[in-house]
């Protein structure tokens, strides 16, 4: 819910590349971003997906059937991958609490429950004291993605009220998901983060219908990537498109809850961005289309979400 304050409030997109494939250096620049987010005002800084300690794009770029690289790079990344809680978090969130702002953050988590060799594509959520709010684990990998993450499931598929707003959200192509969407609504959510590896069109369209539909603010947040942020160590590098500097251009921006850009997507650029968040935008559109209130039809149609955590053993 919303504290009884309705006056504006900013948010920051950190449209920013990690430092390539290390946890340490990539968790101290994200703790500087946060640091400069809340000096310029804003209460929630987000970052891209899987940005500790990097969305690992070299599964667009090696062949399935080419074991050796991608065995080589897996073990590299699970070695600088997060454990939730662990010493990567505890330093984010005293970051947090220093500096007094929310943080949602995309990381490659470890599978601390099971074997601890399985990642997970995930968004944390911490909160302005330095509290770890929430998580969500990413539920279906898309295509390539599937020879290093593993499936979430239902029990991170939630909400997170952060003093300034109810925040939760998808991470990328989650986001053609109808009824995962409609879990994020029915869960109450107002500011609706989006971190993602995807650019461009339709991308930038299903920004703009999910705030339309939603009647929430949308903020997608992605890795703005050079081909020289990646060091000349790695073998797949000589596999990307010849001549292109931007691997990935970015796109980020922030939608309002009548479908209209607050923050105009953002090509080839790296930098930290701030949009304003207006709280009296969360309620007036509403009278006209609420899908989880007047505008649903629990009579006809109904949405069933299994929370359970799924245990490896019990």
């Amino acid at each position: 819910m919303l504290e009884a304050s309705t006056a504006p409030f900013l948010v920051a997109v950190a449209q920013v590349s990690p430092v390539f494939i290390d946890r340490t250096a990539t968790v101290e620049k994200a703790c500087a971003i946060i640091a400069q987010a809340a000096a310029r005002g804003a209460r929630l800084v987000v970052f891209p997906e899987a940005f500790v300690p990097c969305y690992p794009f070299w599964v667009w770029h090696i062949p399935a059937g080419d074991t050796k690289a991608l065995r080589d790079l897996y073990g590299e990344l699970l070695d600088n991958a997060v454990e939730v809680p662990g010493p990567a978090t505890s330093q984010l969130c005293a970051a947090a609490r220093e500096a007094g702002i929310a943080v949602a953050i995309g990381i490659n988590e470890i599978n601390v429950e099971g074997s601890r060799k399985s990642l997970f594509n995930s968004v944390l959520y911490i909160g302005a004291d330095g509290s770890i709010a929430g998580k969500h684990r990413k539920l279906v990998p898309t295509a390539g993605e599937r020879l290093v993450h593993a499936q979430g499931d239902g029990s991170t598929l939630e909400t997170s009220d952060l003093g300034f707003g109810t925040v939760g959200g998808l991470i990328c192509w989650e986001n053609y998901m109808p009824l995962a969407r409609y879990a994020m609504y029915a869960a109450g959510v107002e500011l609706y983060v989006a971190p993602t590896w995807d650019r461009g069109e339709p991308w930038i369209s299903t920004l703009r219908h999910i705030a339309k539909e939603g009647r929430c603010y949308v903020i997608a947040c992605c890795s703005a990537v050079r081909r020289s942020d990646v060091p000349d160590r790695f073998a797949f590098k000589s596999a990307l498109p010849p001549g292109e500097e931007w691997i990935n251009p970015g796109d980020s921006a922030v939608v309002n809850p009548d479908g209209k850009f607050v923050l105009e997507p953002v090509h080839e650029r790296q930098d930290v961005l701030y949009a304003e968040i207006v709280p009296a935008m969360l309620h007036g559109p509403r009278w006209q289309l609420d899908v989880a209130g007047h505008y649903a039809r629990p009579d006809v149609f109904r949405l069933i979400v299994d929370r359970k955590v799924r245990s490896i053993i019990e």
